[in-house]
């Protein structure tokens, strides 16, 4: 871990009961305003961030163990990617790169041409959010291929909008009542590994046999993956299972689409976690960690697919906006600077020792997983595999209410994630752990 210089000290501060006074009149406000189906984990309103803090409107100082949904990786306010906006937003704002381009949207995709996982020649395309780049990995595959079945797995996350609420597996809040979804989206067995007991390759095995038997591969023009599932649950396939799917994509001319929206950036202790078993896609998707906060994701893949794409199918107004790929530049050299690849495994070379060991002889806790700085533990009703949601949200409440950010996500919404920032400073990291470990046994033994 990585401390830095910060303007806000990196130390939790209760000043009120969480939330505030100040927070809860703005909270009314929104009522007033914002649209209801737009909900907040903890209705706290910041005033400032930095490192691993976030202040409040109340004063208050709040551990983040959460980076914003993994994508403070390299904390809130890097001076690498201020100070460059700064400097961006004094000479031009937005030109649109489809009608006047500028250099940085260039340097962006040159770097992720280098960060990528493989060696072969490589193309970008630069987009706004995850989901967009989701649905342009999409297009791509099924131009390129000629065919138009997507394979999906069994609790994937890969966004709100019509396609990729297709692809996400899990119906409320995301899907329900929001059909009727695009066609030709396909769910087959994901490795999890806490609940199937088997290995990589046997459910590999399985995916690949219902995709032949009710598919059939010549009609599929890419499976999609988040090499560890992010919102449904923090599922990391058994060793074997990637390549295993790899392979019969390589085999049958089937794309290989990995979203790393989550994943990437340094976030599980390498720069993608495909990196962990030697998995090189034909694809990858990337958003949240790339831009320090602002809003930024991209397509990259090989040069051959990349390039079959006709002039002006690809794009956006905003997409590559040069803010943010001012932004982008200055994350991914604070990234590599301060080797936050390492930083990542030495948070979970911290957090999973405490964790694991808090599982032992507590049966309410199923499982503790992840890689790196993306952790979560599983909860259920004791003496059963039956997931329990219910004293999940009394964990997570309890550690808002003690001023540490902690989030929830599975299909079932059984797990509690963490996802601090990777220049977290250690003493915070350790508050923070140890107030997760007290709500964890007050709400469990």
């Amino acid at each position: 871990m990585t401390a830095t210089t910060m303007s806000l000290p990196q130390a939790r501060v209760l000043r009120t009961e969480i939330p505030g006074p100040c927070s809860r009149e703005l909270q009314q406000r929104r009522a007033a305003t914002v649209a209801s189906g737009v909900s907040s984990v903890l209705p706290v309103y910041v005033a400032e961030a930095a490192g691993g803090v976030l202040h409040d409107v109340d004063g208050n100082s709040l551990i983040d163990l959460g980076s914003g949904i993994a994508v403070t990786n390299v904390g809130n306010s890097a001076p690498e990617v201020v100070d460059p906006v700064r400097r961006q937003a004094g000479e031009f704002t937005h030109t649109c790169f489809m009608v006047t381009p500028y250099e940085n949207y260039l340097q962006v995709c040159e770097e992720l041409a280098a960060l990528t996982p493989g060696d072969h020649d490589k193309r970008s395309a630069l987009f706004n959010s995850g989901a967009e780049a989701v649905e342009n990995a999409v297009k791509i595959a099924r131009r390129a291929t000629g065919r138009q079945a997507v394979v999906v797995f069994d609790h994937a996350y890969h966004g709100r909008t019509n396609l990729t609420m297709a692809l996400t597996a899990k119906s409320v809040p995301y899907k329900h009542g929001f059909g009727p979804f695009a066609p030709e989206i396909y769910r087959v067995p994901m490795s999890y590994p806490a609940r199937d007991a088997r290995s990589g390759e046997q459910v590999a095995r399985e995916a690949v046999e219902r995709i032949d038997k009710q598919l059939g591969a010549d009609s599929v023009a890419a499976v999609l993956i988040e090499p560890v599932q992010g919102e449904g649950g923090f599922i990391e396939p058994a060793p074997g299972f990637l390549p295993a799917i790899s392979r019969w994509c390589t085999d049958n001319g089937v794309l290989f689409v990995a979203d790393e929206i989550q994943t990437g950036f340094c976030r599980t202790g390498s720069w993608f976690a495909c990196e962990h078993e030697n998995v090189v896609p034909d694809l990858i998707t990337t958003a949240k960690g790339i831009a320090g906060g602002l809003p930024l994701a991209a397509v990259t893949g090989r040069a051959d697919i990349m390039d079959a794409m006709p002039p002006s199918s690809l794009g956006g107004t905003y997409g590559g906006n040069p803010l943010a790929c001012a932004a982008a530049l200055g994350a991914i050299r604070a990234m590599r600077e301060r080797d936050l690849p390492a930083a990542a495994r030495a948070i979970g070379d911290v957090a999973f020792p405490r964790l694991r060991a808090l599982a032992d002889g507590n049966d309410a806790i199923f499982d503790v997983r992840g890689r790196g700085a993306m952790i979560g533990v599983e909860f259920v009703k004791p003496g059963t595999t039956d997931p329990d949601p219910e004293v999940t949200a009394r964990i997570a409440k309890t550690c808002h209410q003690q001023g540490v950010v902690v989030l929830t996500c599975g299909t079932y919404g059984n797990v509690i994630r963490l996802l601090p920032p990777l220049v977290i400073d250690h003493a915070l990291l350790d508050e923070g752990l140890g107030v997760l470990e007290s709500a964890i046994v007050e709400h469990t033994r």
